[in-house]
């Protein structure tokens, strides 16, 4: 045995001597050191004999080496290191293993062998293992290669053979063998201290820390070399380094934590779980004992904050590393933590956003922020500092820290909300701040970006929750109006915020602005929004309508007072249900509750209670009212109740009692017709009785319209002799022709519908419905006769204007009236329901009412009136309108010979009531006959300028939707008419041209507001001066009614407020377009003498041109969409390297190219300039003042841009600095002279133009001219380049633009 140890010791020396031989003359031969590396099987030999763990053999082994050939045993590191260099793995890693054993064996020479240049080699040797673990032995062989051409032939062979067995046994990665040498290091560690090599203990760190990271990928398999049990050692030899015998403990923790910090910065995964493990077990157990790792662990988490990446997802991921840290500190540590982050929120850009992340997480995760274990004041509490800073965000510069801040808030109060002891404490630091809440809220529901009003309107419905009692005004209405918004994101989180005021906040005016608001999403383009429309509608609405009906209703006996009835009668239901039911038929939200009723109907989503309910409802309401001993004949029921169950009854037929309808319809047949009648033209219809009560007869006829519609529903499940006698009632009614026009419509329907139901077959329901039409027609036209002759006899009396001798004749008048203007209206109703009946005499006697009094004798073809109908019964005048309309949509031919007398009333009748209807009857006309209504579009366009509101805005709306229906086209005058109707006197047309230019037209013709800018201007102005741009359309009074004509204030706002809307709807590119053609159009167009500077409306197109190029809104932003400024911002903040960079590039060839166009109207402007001078214009001013706003951002280009005309350089460089001097002088004194700082600065800028007026003309002066288009002039004129011109006026549009692609 023993001379088996010694022949290995002998074969261990003999390789060693050749080695270091070799590496004597290789270092002899290159004049540098090189250590040649120890071949495979020396290193066998060499880890067999310290395997051996004997502390005789390593003392031979020593000895040995030190007596037969003289070498000391720090000769062993040389080549041992060269070796651990090699980059084949597993040779670099038999190194590693021999190098670290003779560390450990007995009786070794550590600090001879320790060398900080081997140490650093043992590092390498671990790390290039983990990084390159397949790594073949082409690397190692050629190293060999390279040694065996510089040593002896011997050595060569030596060296090859052992090299080429060891390719051969290699076979990838040895797991075990790495885990072996983390062992011995960590061993090792307890032998030497690092104290005195810093930089050894700095790269141990590193490599350690690194090794999870690089070994994650690897397959470790399980046991001893499982990546569980690598990363559990990793920690102790990290733990082992704090110690004091490496060095400072405090500066080895910094390290030790400095190179964890990537770890913890990276994404899920294995490394990142060991680094934030070994931080909360190990190194947190440790700063426990020790003050110098405690210290160094407290700063971690504010060094993490300045580490963190700005990134969405990778922020995301440090704020919780930093949480799980700050969790496992100590209290007093967190809250010194907490107060460094609200220091931070006060800081940079990517600070502020971090910190309003980790007041989210650290209230959420820390305990007791607001102090309510500890009883102590809550302003004293560290969380109140924190709620502090996060609200003072949420008005952030930065948009995306105020969404993000206003989202972190809004969760913040729905956790807290959860917990009735910190909702208490929430609610008193809110609510004691609720002026400056609602204020907060106000700004931010407006704000300019998208992200942060979602965030506010989620914020509200949280707030809301939590305070309930009322809300702000307008914050209620701006939820309202976001429910509108163009962004379906807004408009669900606008939903989400008013539903939940709604159900927190038993008031009126928000049960009205959520029934203005909500419902009519149900025709909302996003389908997930219709589904949460009709689910709030069935669940805040109906249910609760459903549980109103069910509650037992308390009667009373008592003889009260009139008033105080209606009180009983609200207090019998739950607060606000009637309300809600009043609201519900109100005109603007009734169709949109009609809609969702359907829909829900037809998919069987309503529930027989809800009918069941209402009936109820209606029941008490009538058995209080008796209760009280009023008489039934003032009795109404709730307002609403009728009307919803006449909807909803249509699919809940079975749930409607025939007992409870008999009922009703007798009650209110017998009473409401009893009323006296009152035309619906009539100034009043509502009349106070004795008692107070308010007798209302359009509410019975309300009322007995919607239980006729209930009757209609049901009718299928009528009795056969119930519903035969109630259509011989009804067509009594009808042939009475003495009911209100609504209840007209009603009766003809119910009639048309129970013959229908009850006929045995569709031709016997054809017949019956035709035989009574014809008796009703009959009866009406035998009225019509009778009234016109009546009206004809008296006029050729001379007794028509005599007013009635006495009250019985005129109320025999009066009801005579009233009996025709319902006979119209009826025939009107009958036209709908059966179009082929025969209609000829019914025609001629309305041509005769229409055409009463009229001159035109091609019109009084027949017998008539001779005094106009229009003046002495406005009534049946206005009526029959309207029924000669329906009546044309039922008869083509009839339409093609009335249409243009519509027109011909249209422009000419003094009626609002007549303007209005005839608009609505045309917008018909241009669906049903569009191509005989296209003509007269210009026409109806006119009445966009109605003196009458109503009109005005009635008119928008048609001709709105038959434009998204592409029944009428965006040609001719049409869009620049439309253009008027964003400075409406009216702010309900305003807000509707807005949302029509600003979302619908954007989307559908993206280029309008483009192509037909420079037009408009000129409209805007009826600037007629230019040879381009002779509008001969229309007749002078058409133009200039739509004409902001003026160089008033008020006129150049409204025509700037039309211009800057119209530019917020161009992309980049069309910004860029939009510029050149004015300068080439307009500009050019005035120094080239095509358009009359002298001219008074060719001045205001000049200082309108002026004040486009100079304001803001045409210039492009950075960050302005390329297409559509409606994409909402990146609310997190993250964006991809590549989309950065894509944006720097967008924004620097805009900037090129908006540098190449203002050098192009350089020309133009110093042309206009000379020009503007030479007739002592006082446009100079808006020039100059336009060119110094143009040219500000290149104030280090000017020599250059203005190298043509150095006397406009100076000017323009003097006026820039006295302006700006101004300005900045101003600005010092503090933001409250921020007005007088303005004031200053225009003062200078005037001064400036007067002085610029004094410099002697340019004529004087070398200048490059332009040349006239017109032949005249005088040489001062000839020698003007025309090209510049021309270059400029050839520019087509912008969808053949090459420049601008």
């Amino acid at each position: 045995m023993e001379e088996e140890e010694d022949a290995t010791i002998s074969r261990i020396i003999a390789d060693l001597e050749e080695t270091l031989t070799n590496s004597s003359s290789n270092s002899n031969h290159n004049n540098h050191h090189q250590a040649a590396p120890i071949s495979h099987s020396t290193l066998t030999d060499l880890q067999s004999l310290l395997d051996a763990n004997d502390p005789d053999i390593v003392f031979r082994f020593f000895d040995n080496l030190s007596s037969k050939k003289n070498f000391s045993a720090s000769s062993l590191v040389p080549p041992i290191s060269s070796t651990m260099d090699s980059t084949t793995t597993n040779l670099s890693l038999s190194a590693s293993k021999v190098y670290l054993s003779l560390l450990l064996s007995p009786n070794s020479p550590v600090f001879t062998l320790f060398t900080p240049m081997a140490f650093l080699s043992l590092l390498r040797s671990i790390r290039r293992s983990l990084k390159n673990p397949q790594q073949g032995s082409s690397g190692g062989s050629n190293l060999l290669v390279r040694c065996k051409k510089k040593g002896r032939a011997r050595g060569r062979k030596n060296v090859e053979r052992e090299s080429d067995g060891f390719n051969n046994n290699e076979s990838g990665f040895d797991a075990k063998m790495f885990f072996l040498i983390m062992k011995k290091l960590e061993s090792v560690m307890g032998l030497i201290h690092l104290n005195r090599f810093p930089d050894s203990l700095k790269s141990l760190i590193q490599t350690v820390t690194e090794i999870p990271v690089l070994s994650s990928s690897l397959e470790l398999g399980g046991g001893l070399g499982s990546y569980g049990n690598l990363i559990d050692l990793c920690g102790r030899i990290l733990s082992k380094l704090m110690r004091s015998e490496h060095g400072s403990v405090e500066s080895t923790a910094a390290e030790v934590l400095k190179s964890l910090t990537p770890l913890i910065l990276m994404g899920k995964c294995q490394a990142r779980t060991f680094a934030l493990g070994f931080l909360s077990n190990q190194m947190m157990g440790m700063a426990r004992e020790s003050e110098e790792i405690k210290k160094a662990v407290v700063n971690l988490p504010k060094y993490l904050v300045n580490k963190a990446p700005e990134k969405a997802e990778p922020r995301g991921l440090a704020v919780e590393a930093i949480m799980e840290i700050v969790k496992a500190m100590e209290v007093e540590d967190q809250i010194g933590f907490s107060e460094y982050t609200v220091k931070m929120s006060r800081g940079k850009a990517n600070l502020r956003l971090l910190a309003v992340d980790l007041i989210l997480t650290i209230m959420m995760s820390l305990r007791d922020p607001l102090g309510v274990d500890l009883d102590v004041e809550v302003e004293n509490s560290w969380g109140f500092s924190c709620l502090e800073a996060l609200i003072q965000r949420c008005s952030d510069f930065s948009a995306v820290i105020r969404a993000r801040a206003l989202s972190n808030l809004a969760q913040l109060v729905g956790i807290f909300s959860n917990d009735d002891r910190t909702r208490r404490v929430l609610k008193q630091v809110i609510g004691s701040e609720e002026g400056e809440m609602n204020g907060l809220l106000r700004k931010r529901c407006t704000d300019e970006k998208a992200a942060v009003r979602k965030a506010a309107l989620l914020l509200i419905t949280k707030v809301t929750s939590l305070l309930g009692g009322s809300i702000d005004k307008f914050i209620l209405k701006t939820m309202g109006m976001s429910c509108s918004d163009p962004l379906v994101s807004i408009r669900k989180a606008a939903i989400t915020a008013l539903s939940e005021a709604f159900k927190k906040i038993s008031d009126q005016s928000v049960t009205t602005e959520w029934l203005h608001s909500v419902p009519p999403l149900i025709t909302d383009n996003e389908s997930s929004l219709q589904e949460e429309c009709e689910n709030l509608f069935l669940e805040l609405v109906l249910d609760r309508v459903s549980r109103a009906g069910s509650t037992n209703h308390p009667h009373h006996n008592s003889n009260v007072k009139a008033k105080s009835i209606v009180g009983d009668i609200e207090q019998s239901f739950p607060e606000g249900v009637l309300g809600l039911l009043k609201e519900i038929c109100n005109g603007e939200v009734s169709p949109w509750v009609k809609k969702i009723c359907t829909s829900l109907g037809k998919k069987k989503r309503l529930k027989p209670n809800i009918a069941v309910a209402l009936q109820d409802i209606i029941r008490s309401s009538e058995s209080i009212w008796l209760s009280h001993s009023m008489p039934i004949e003032k009795w109404t029921a709730p307002p609403g109740a009728w009307f919803l169950l006449s909807e909803v009854s249509a699919y809940l037929p079975k749930a409607v009692e025939w007992e409870f309808l008999h009922h009703h319809w007798r009650l209110l047949d017998k009473y409401g017709a009893g009323v006296e009648f009152k035309s619906s033209f009539a100034p009043e219809d509502e009349h106070e009785g004795e008692d107070g009560i308010v007798s209302n007869s359009v509410s019975w006829a309300g009322d007995r319209v919607f239980l006729l519609q209930t009757i209609s529903n049901v009718s299928v499940e009528l009795p056969p002799e119930p519903a035969a006698d109630l259509a011989h009632n009804l067509l009594k009614r009808v042939e009475g022709f003495d009911m209100h026009p609504t209840e007209v419509n009603a009766h003809v329907k119910a009639l048309r519908t129970l013959c229908k139901r009850k006929a045995t077959n569709p031709e016997e329901a054809d017949m019956l419905v035709l035989k009574w039409i014809h008796q009703l027609l009959s009866k009406a036209s035998q009225i019509l006769e009778k009234y016109i002759s009546k009206i004809s006899v008296a006029n050729k009396d001379s007794n028509f204007f005599t007013p009635p001798r006495s009250t019985r004749k005129g109320k025999k008048a009066a009801k005579s009236l009233s009996e025709a203007v319902t006979a119209v209206y009826t025939i009107g109703s009958l036209v709908i329901i059966c179009p082929t009946a025969d209609m000829n005499s019914i025609t001629s006697l309305l041509h005769t009412i229409i055409t009463s009094g009229n001159s035109d004798p091609k019109l009084n073809k027949l017998p008539g009136p001779t005094v106009s109908l229009k003046q002495t019964v406005p009534s049946l005048y206005i009526q029959a309108w309207l029924t000669m309309g329906k009546l044309c949509l039922a008869d083509d031919n009839l339409a093609k010979r009335y249409i243009p007398l519509f027109v011909q009333e249209l422009q000419k009748s003094d009626s609002a009531a007549v303007r209005n209807n005839l608009v609505v009857m045309m917008a018909d006309f241009c669906v049903r006959y569009t191509a005989l209504v296209d003509c007269y579009i210009p026409k109806i366009t006119l009445c966009l300028r109605d003196p009458c509101e109503l009109v005005r805005r009635q008119t928008f709306i048609l001709l709105s939707r038959l434009l998204q229906r592409d029944y009428v086209k965006w040609r001719g005058v049409l869009f620049l008419r439309f253009l008027l109707s964003l400075v409406d006197e009216s702010e309900k047309i305003r807000h509707l041209a807005d949302f029509l230019f600003g979302n619908i037209l954007k989307a559908k013709a993206p280029l309008l507001a483009y192509n037909s800018f420079v037009e408009a201007i000129f409209v805007l102005n009826n600037c007629h001066t230019h040879t381009g741009h002779n509008d001969s359309k229309g007749s002078q009074t058409e133009r200039q009614l739509f004409s902001i004509r003026g160089n008033d204030e008020n006129s150049r706002s409204k025509r700037m407020h039309i211009y800057v809307s119209l530019l917020k709807q161009m992309a980049p590119e069309h910004l860029l377009a939009t510029f050149a053609k004015l300068c080439a159009e307009v500009l050019a167009a005035a120094s080239d003498g095509m358009l009359n500077v002298e001219d008074v409306t060719g001045q205001s197109v000049l200082q309108d041109t002026f004040r486009i190029l100079a304001c803001k809104e045409i210039r492009i932003s950075p960050s302005r969409g390329s297409s559509s400024d409606a994409v909402e911002i990146d609310e997190e903040g993250g964006g991809s390297a590549g989309g950065e960079s894509v944006a720097a590039k967008g924004r620097a060839i805009t900037q090129a190219v908006r540098k190449g166009l203002i050098q192009n109207t350089i020309p133009i402007f110093i042309e206009l300039k000379r020009l503007l001078e030479s007739k002592n214009s006082p446009l100079i001013g808006s020039l100059m003042e336009c060119l110094r706003i143009l040219l500000k951002d290149y104030k280090n280009e000017i020599d250059e841009i203005l190298i043509a005309d150095k006397q406009l350089q100076k000017e323009l460089i003097y006026d820039m600095q006295k302006y700006e001097s101004a300005s900045t002088s101003a600005a010092g004194a503090g933001p409250s002279t921020e007005a007088a700082a303005t004031a200053n600065a225009a003062a200078a800028a005037r001064s400036v133009l007067k002085e610029v007026n004094r410099t002697p003309p340019l004529s004087s002066m070398s200048v490059p001219k332009l040349k006239t288009a017109q032949g005249g002039g005088g040489s001062s004129r000839n020698d003007r380049p025309l090209h510049v011109l021309e270059s400029l006026r050839s520019r087509k549009f912008f969808n053949s633009d090459d420049e601008n692609e």
